[in-house]
């Protein structure tokens, strides 16, 4: 995604003082990452995060206490305190960071930066998702009382490269296409200068390595020098980026740059920049959980709109069956969308939506692209119009795990609504074209693991 016309002032990423755990002072740099703050699974996952180092990340990013305010002071008095103690220590002078994840056959590099802000309309950075406000209220009365970017949003963008770091794992858990690079985008075969940059920086000692749990092999090293910034600079200045994970984090650094009337931190943002003509993402999708629906009660609800279907488990099984529904729902013109119920022990697929029900259900004023995207016929169609729910917190949940989704769904007594990922191009024509889809309808990754590297907005 280049940007057109004269000037070339597409991306900006710039330098900072990144502020990093001290190892000596943590049981392991493992121990202290988290995933970024909406993966997380409440309340287990908070706990084992919690109890797997006393300086572990989460308690900056996802602080418990009585009170959003009391949570948020919490946050801010444990950040200064980390720093006064030596847990967190800043970079001695600004850098961009090379970040690499490897994962088995899937290889990912990029570029962490602060990127100036800029608003949808100048077509630099293109979201392709709506985003819920008081998401956004909360994570930008983190950041004011932190005065931090705790975590690093993930873009995406197309180098000048040729493309070969293509997939060696195939697809994802509900059979998503195109995912993560392999080796092939090595070290001699790109063009473009931020992928020369990254090439000769990995051929040294990395400033930091870590294995997380899940078996990713985490590096990091710095970019200091001024020929190197420069051409990372030249380079991106010319190319756009789409927001692959982060829309609430993104919105939330613009309201917050709004707040100043003065040039300074606050106009940029912590960003993971990865060139996926290099390194492809992957994509999966969200799940809903919905909290306060029994599947007795849903299933009825939906069986005169939709053709609805017992099927085999255990969940892998279930989650192929989705695919392949999904698949063949594509070449049914009218009629492409295809949803997994569970949490009452069983499986139940939902697919053939009546044509009719959709025309009076969806809006008809935005492209067929986005009409017809699972996001849309859930919200728009099934929670609003057939099973009233409403999109609030103590309703749904959103989940990137579907064993999480399934297993909390059986224990309150709800309905988990397991998706099947949208078609990465049907993501960028869509954020191409300026059209929001509907908040949580993508998962992009590799996720970058929170906590390897913070950016204080305090720091020279």
């Amino acid at each position: 995604m280049s940007i057109p016309g004269p000037g070339g002032q597409g991306l900006q990423l710039t330098p900072f003082r990144g502020l990093r755990y001290v190892a000596e002072r943590v049981g392991s740099l493992a121990a202290v990452t988290s995933p970024p703050y909406d993966v997380v699974v409440r309340p287990e996952g908070l706990r084992e995060l919690e109890t797997a180092d006393p300086y572990n990340i989460v308690r900056l990013i996802l602080p418990q206490a009585g009170t959003p305010e009391a949570r948020n002071r919490q946050a801010a008095e444990t950040l200064r305190r980390w720093q006064a103690d030596g847990v967190l220590a800043p970079d001695p002078e600004p850098a961009l960071y090379v970040y690499e994840q490897r994962d088995g056959p899937t290889l990912q590099r990029g570029l962490i930066g602060a990127l100036r802000l800029s608003p949808r309309e100048e077509g630099i950075v293109l979201p392709h998702e709506e985003v819920m406000p008081h998401v956004v209220e909360d994570r930008a009365d983190l950041m004011r009382a932190t005065a931090a970017h705790l975590e690093p949003l993930l873009l995406a963008y197309r180098g000048n490269g040729n493309g070969n770091g293509t997939s060696e794992s195939g697809a994802s858990e509900s059979g998503a296409q195109g995912n993560g690079g392999s080796g092939n985008g090595a070290a001699g075969q790109g063009t473009g200068g931020a992928a020369r940059v990254i090439e000769r920086t990995i051929l040294r000692e990395p400033l930091l390595s870590t294995t997380t749990e899940d078996g990713v092999d985490h590096h990091l090293w710095r970019v200091t020098n001024p020929s190197d910034l420069v051409e990372v600079a030249t380079d991106l200045r010319h190319h756009q980026a789409l927001i692959a994970d982060g829309h609430h984090r993104w919105a939330t650094y613009l309201r917050l740059r709004e707040e100043r009337r003065e040039p300074g931190p606050w106009d940029f943002g912590l960003v993971l920049l990865v060139d996926t003509a290099r390194y492809p993402l992957r994509v999966r999708a969200i799940h809903r959980l919905l909290r306060r629906l029994p599947p007795e009660q849903a299933l009825p609800a939906v069986r005169q709109a939709f053709r609805v279907r017992t099927v085999d488990g255990p969940l892998p099984r279930a989650l192929e069956t989705l695919a392949e529904a999904a698949e063949a729902a594509r070449a049914e013109p009218g009629t492409p969308n295809a949803f997994l119920l569970a949490g009452d022990g069983r499986f139940h697929l939902l697919d053939r939506p009546d044509p009719e029900l959709l025309a009076r259900t969806v809006p008809d004023e935005r492209p067929e692209a986005w009409r017809t995207l699972d996001a849309t016929v859930l919200h728009h169609t099934l929670l609003d119009q057939l099973w009233n729910v409403p999109d609030t917190p103590e309703h749904i949940g959103y989940l990137h795990d579907s064993a999480a989704a399934v297993e909390q769904a059986e224990r309150l007594g709800g309905t988990a609504v397991l998706m099947h990922p949208v078609r990465e191009d049907v993501v960028h024509e869509l954020a191409r074209q300026g059209i929001a889809m509907p908040h949580k309808s993508t998962s992009f990754g590799p996720k970058p693991a929170t906590g390897l590297v913070l950016r204080s907005l305090t720091l020279g």
